[in-house]
């Protein structure tokens, strides 16, 4: 990568890392902090509450992609962290689970994911695109890791308000970097029908990306509603649980950052994407098997989380490099738009669906509906192009 390129992996990925710091230090403790709110014994209400960002985002997601390609991604990624931290005040002071649910809706306003990754594919070139959005996946993952650890011991000390709060002051730090760290962004070329969905929705190939993102979220966030639950059987407290999820996070990161590069500079990014999503399958199955267990192993638990994550960071890499590389330069804020929505709308899904599922059928039924998902994703991701992934071996 050329300075120019650093800086600005660098800084995306920083603000990336901040947001997503700030929902997933929610996400290990939400279902169990929510239930000490008016409602919170509803269990298909609270993954309402866990899953609605992800709705009012896919709402946003294309509308704010297609802005950034009119007025510029630096205002639209701004004016998104605004209303995200104003989401995370009204969760912060919120007496209810439905206010909760407010808050959260607010924050997934700020649909800025579009945004962010368009303009990091405008300040960066095609041979080093995956691996700038690898340093924004990985950034993703450490905070993952970060907030496993962090999200149990504060709170303990802060509460669940507390860590909306602390939310809202990332997403405040995060508009700083954009302003004042983020380089310029390039002027895009003035064409007509810039931005247009017509030509977006009509490529294959990028709708079999956006297909996977959105099961590739909504099995992560339905994932959740039953994980720490198989863990607690396991005989592991909740406050150590990041012993577990710690480890599996960054052995994935030494297992991903030694292959996934190696293997798309000799020509083999195909075989990769396919067989993270055939990793993940595997995995909702092993967590099947592991339920007939009374308890559950703790080891294999932890074993299968780690190859999880391999799948999960290798795809967080290889899906918006590969969205980018399909989207002409002049679309690629309605492109990523329309990839984030299905995105938002996965996690959504994942919470809002998984916790029915759990309501009737517990962790079972998490993991057989995740397995069938990710299976049928395989089937229709393997006519992928590999001609058209961008990749050749150098």
């Amino acid at each position: 990568m050329t300075p120019a390129e650093r800086r600005a992996s660098g800084a995306l990925a920083s603000i990336y890392a901040l947001r997503m710091l700030g929902l997933f230090l929610v996400l290990p403790v939400f279902a169990l902090q929510a239930r000490h709110y008016p409602g919170g014994d509803n269990a298909a209400l609270v993954g309402l509450a866990m899953g609605i960002y992800g709705l009012t985002q896919a709402l946003l997601q294309v509308p704010l992609g297609m802005a950034s390609d009119r007025i510029g991604r630096k205002p639209v990624i701004i004016g998104g962290l605004a209303l995200f931290a104003l989401g995370s005040a009204v969760a912060a002071w919120a007496p209810s689970l439905t206010w909760l649910a407010i808050g959260r809706a607010l924050q997934g306003g700020g649909a800025i994911s579009a945004a962010v990754t368009a303009l990091l594919a405008d300040l960066t070139r095609d041979s080093v695109r995956t691996k700038s959005m690898a340093l924004v996946g990985i950034s993703i993952a450490l905070m993952f890791a970060l907030s496993l650890v962090a999200a149990p011991v504060l709170v303990q000390h802060i509460g669940l308000s507390g860590l909306f709060l602390l939310t809202a002051a990332l997403a405040i730090t995060g508009m700083a970097v954009v302003a004042w760290v983020v380089p310029p962004e390039p002027a895009l070329p003035t064409v007509t029908g810039r931005g247009s969905l017509r030509e977006v929705l009509r490529d294959a190939e990028l709708l079999r990306v956006d297909l996977g993102v959105f099961v590739l979220h909504a099995v992560q966030i339905a994932m959740w509603m039953a994980v720490p639950a198989l863990l607690v059987q396991a005989g592991l407290d909740t406050q150590h649980h990041w012993w577990v999820y710690l480890p599996a996070v960054l052995g994935s990161l030494l297992v991903i950052g030694g292959l996934l590069f190696r293997l798309e500079r000799k020509g083999h990014f195909r075989a990769v994407y396919l067989g993270s999503i055939a990793i993940i399958v595997l995995v909702q199955i092993g967590f099947l098997i592991s339920l007939q267990s009374t308890p559950p192993s703790i080891a294999l638990v932890a074993i299968l989380l780690t190859l999880y994550f391999v799948g999960f960071n290798t795809q967080e890499a290889s899906q918006p490099s590969l969205a980018s590389r399909l989207a002409a330069p002049h679309q690629r804020g309605a492109a990523l738009g329309v990839y984030n929505t299905l995105m938002s709308l996965g996690i959504f899904t994942g919470g809002s669906v998984g916790g029915l599922v759990v309501q009737h059928w517990g962790g079972s039924g998490i993991f057989t509906v995740s397995a069938a998902l990710m299976g049928l994703w395989l089937v229709l991701a393997w006519p992928m192009s590999a001609r058209r992934t961008g990749i050749t071996p150098h």
